[in-house]
């Protein structure tokens, strides 16, 4: 068997991941490999931890009010766009069509397909802060997990999917960094503390902070006598 994978940051695994059925977790195969090398996708193995499908098994109960508030906003934007949609349509296939006026047709809908996504975005918030927490929290792991399962696996070097073209699947690190992962950390707490920020937003602040008490402070006004 042969292993490519896709390259993807866990940032973006936070927010919207691949289903883990498209990701190649197979135990190593009996093949005659070159020892001490691995392949791992750091984002699949979180995605394939125990932490990660029950959190968002549990979301889907915990946050429901929420996302079902965002499905009824989106089908009530699609009634509403679907008859311009069909407007737009036909009198664009007319034998004179009105440019103009199929242009400021094409403006509004375009305003309120973003105005909607806005909208769901702000609806499903809560929702996306639980899974980015829930992958900090395993990602927190992620490095303990990777050194038990290359010393178990005598692996000295690990390599990332992206940068490997074909591999036998023996070299599949995957799994078994998975495994280790199960033990460090079996379950994630799903809600997020009042106040908390993703690990990016927090050291941003904190370096806008460390930023504004370097500079000077300003110098006292004069005072006349």
């Amino acid at each position: 068997m042969k292993l490519i994978a896709p390259k993807a940051a866990l940032a973006a695994l936070a927010f919207g991941i691949a289903p883990v059925s498209m990701i190649a977790l197979s135990a190593p195969a009996a093949a005659q490999v070159v020892q001490g090398i691995g392949i791992a996708n750091p984002d699949a193995i979180v995605a394939a931890s125990s932490a990660f499908q029950t959190a968002e098994q549990q979301r889907q109960t915990t946050y429901k009010a929420q996302i079902d508030q965002a499905e009824a906003r989106r089908a009530a934007i699609a009634a509403q766009l679907d008859p311009l949609y069909t407007k737009l349509e036909a009198d664009s296939q007319a034998a004179s069509p009105n440019r103009q006026a199929l242009q400021q047709q094409a403006a509004q809908i375009q305003q309120i397909e973003q105005a909607g996504q806005n909208e769901i975005n702000r609806l499903l918030q809560p929702v996306a802060m639980s899974r980015a927490y829930v992958v900090e929290q395993i990602s927190d792991q992620l490095n303990a997990a990777m050194d038990a399962a290359k010393a178990r696996r005598n692996i000295t070097l690990v390599l990332s999917p992206g940068g490997v073209i074909s591999a036998d699947q023996a070299y599949n690190l995957n799994q078994d960094v998975v495994t280790e992962l199960n033990r460090l950390i079996p379950s994630a707490q799903l809600v997020p503390p009042a106040g908390w920020m993703p690990r990016a937003q927090r050291e941003a602040a904190a370096q806008q902070q460390a930023m504004q008490a370097q500079q000077p402070a300003p110098a006292p006004a004069a005072t006349g006598r």
